[in-house]
């Protein structure tokens, strides 16, 4: 997202090795933008914070990817053992029964609401949920455990086997539930201001997640699953629907027709060049992603896309994922195994569970989609050892990027 390219793009993919006039921060900063970031940051290399990338100021954002507990002290877990990496400003900030996302909002509503009324503003508010530790407010628990009661899961096993481990097949955790409660509530505060500011007819708000849920515990079975992403396979770190397919709100009021939903295919990386489109009218050339201001305004649809993923750095341990490459094109995906080569495809108009591989059905949709890949990873400069999910041996064809990795 803050790249707007494909991350294995050799001469773009990294932070440190965007020219200003690919930055997105510093092409609204230029436009006289106060520009905000808010919690989880977890880029670059290094202590990488959101400053030297451009932001005018941030809170709570760093190197660290999550808590040690969503309640105050929060680097430290539940059992007092200092968390391996620290959130700078939440735990000095915060008081006994602080909860980590209640906190995070209310810096993003200080913000704006000592933002200068000349000046427009950027925030951008990454919760660290829902993610673990999975620790919800007692009261909200206590109410969805209630809920949970009157829920009938029939014989829809708990678990099931899935690659490197098991997948989580019940939505039936009280805690996880109140997780997403609390950071809906706090949405909606946040929008409740806007209001209260009289602003909110002029702000873009946009609201997506990152990945799917983490429903595989991995082939050491000591991930603690909180969620299903059923009926999509898989979930965080795979390649299949479970692992990529998250939801997007744009939201405009007197811009854009509300309540429409639109089944155009898009990604992280369309999303600045989509605000610099809508905002700034500003058109940003020379990255992957795409500006879909169009497809909002009901002017155009993006359903016969080509897109492409690629995922070099497996976790059998933890999320239980493998080493994979994928492509969509319309209708239809091909996942490819980087070490096997084993090859799926399916029709997500008609599958979207990805139950039925059509690899061998229809081998002339196969190839075309493996040509798909072929030509993508030329033009992205994919090294071999990336290509085939492992070193190479005698291959020391090293990216710039790797040669030179940005410290920021």
């Amino acid at each position: 997202m803050m790249t707007g390219t494909y991350p294995v793009n050799e001469n773009k993919g990294h932070l440190g090795g965007i020219p200003e006039d690919k930055n997105f921060i510093k092409q609204f900063n230029n436009a006289g933008y106060n520009t905000y970031y808010v919690g989880k940051w977890h880029l670059g290399e290094g202590d990488s914070d959101p400053i030297p990338f451009g932001f005018t100021d941030s809170y709570a954002a760093g190197r660290a990817g999550g808590l040690g507990s969503r309640f105050f002290p929060f680097n430290f877990d539940k059992n007092g053992k200092r968390h391996k990496e620290q959130v700078e400003n939440l735990e000095q900030d915060g008081k006994e029964g602080d909860y980590a996302s209640d906190m995070l909002t209310n810096h993003t509503i200080d913000f704006i609401k000592n933002n200068p009324k000349d000046k427009p503003f950027l925030a951008i508010l990454v919760f660290y949920a829902v993610h673990t530790p999975i620790e919800a407010k007692p009261e909200d628990e206590a109410r969805n455990k209630e809920q949970l009661k009157g829920i009938d899961f029939g014989d829809t096993p708990e678990y099931i086997k899935e690659g490197e481990g098991r997948r989580k097949m019940r939505q039936d955790d009280a805690a996880y539930a109140g997780m997403v409660e609390n950071v809906d509530q706090n949405v909606g505060k946040l929008l409740q201001t806007l209001k209260d500011m009289g602003i909110d007819k002029n702000t873009i708000i946009v609201f997506s997640s990152d990945h799917g849920g983490l429903s595989n515990d991995g082939n050491k079975g000591e991930r603690h699953l909180a969620t299903t992403n059923f009926p999509l396979k898989a979930g965080k770190g795979h390649l299949y629907e479970g692992g990529i397919r998250v939801p997007l709100f744009v939201k405009w009021d007197n811009q854009l027709k509300p309540r429409v939903e639109d089944k155009s295919i898009v990604l992280g990386m369309d999303v600045f060049p989509t605000l610099l489109d809508l905002a700034l009218n500003k058109k940003v050339n020379g990255v992957d992603g795409q500006s879909y201001a169009a497809v909002l305004k009901g002017k155009d649809s993006w359903q016969d896309r080509t897109v492409y993923w690629m995922s070099r750095k497996a976790r059998p341990h933890s999320t239980g994922d493998s080493k994979m490459i994928a492509v969509r094109s319309g209708d239809y995906k091909l996942v490819q195994y980087l070490d096997t080569k084993k090859v799926e495809l399916y029709n997500l108009k008609k599958d979207v569970s990805e139950a039925h591989d059509l690899s061998e059905k229809d081998s002339k949709k196969t190839a075309q989609m493996l040509q798909l890949l072929k030509d993508w990873k030329k033009e992205m400069m994919v090294p071999e050892r990336m290509d085939v999910g492992k070193k190479v041996k005698g291959n020391n064809n090293e990216t710039k990027n790797e040669k030179n990795k940005n410290k920021f």
